[in-house]
């Protein structure tokens, strides 16, 4: 995952609030199968859109952000624009789904 960085609570403020690109962020955990079935696409979006940051969370090793930004059900996808969580969307998107929930940073 070359183009996908892996955030975590120590440096989730670093890596997503002070991002100067708006960033995706999926939140997911090793053990949901929706997850992984949505990493392959995760991993396109992140090659194709050189003006996003992708970055994913692991949410059991890193509870307290994923209580912090509410997240319930995962995979969770939030977009992030100056710091701001701009957008979400749950479950396992299609490309074309994930691209359009994209378009609302760009």
């Amino acid at each position: 995952m070359s183009n996908v960085n892996i955030v975590n609570q120590d440096n989730f403020d670093q890596d997503v609030l002070n991002s100067e690109k708006p960033v995706l962020v999926d939140f997911w955990a090793e053990w949901c199968g929706p997850c992984k079935q949505l990493a392959p696409t995760i991993q396109e979006i992140a090659n194709e859109n050189t003006d996003l940051k992708v970055c994913k969370m692991d949410v059991d090793s890193n509870r307290d952000t994923a209580v912090k930004y509410g997240i319930r059900s995962i995979p969770t996808l939030m977009l992030f624009k100056n710091g701001e969580a701009i957008g979400t969307e749950i479950g396992a998107l299609t490309k074309q789904q994930l691209q359009e929930f994209i378009t609302q940073v760009k």
